[in-house]
């Protein structure tokens, strides 16, 4: 018996799809702030994980950053 729930324990189809979205609504904006600080974007990944993202937050932060070095 499925006690009032419309799907009962299945997860629906589509909560696979916002997950995505919202991913490449947060990773993609991430990874192009570490290209231009100067880091490897691949690091906007960091992002996805949580307590990680926030390390990655304060070290984006407080980092002397790459890029800054090379326009001196």
């Amino acid at each position: 018996m499925m006690e009032g729930h419309m799907y009962g324990n299945m997860m629906w189809g589509g909560h696979w799809l916002w997950m995505l979205l919202i991913a490449l609504v947060v990773v993609i904006p991430v990874w192009r702030i570490c290209q231009r600080a100067g880091f490897p974007g691949w690091l906007g990944l960091l992002s996805l994980i949580p307590m990680i993202n926030l390390g990655l937050l304060y070290f984006l932060a407080f980092a002397d950053w790459p890029a800054d070095k090379e326009n001196t």
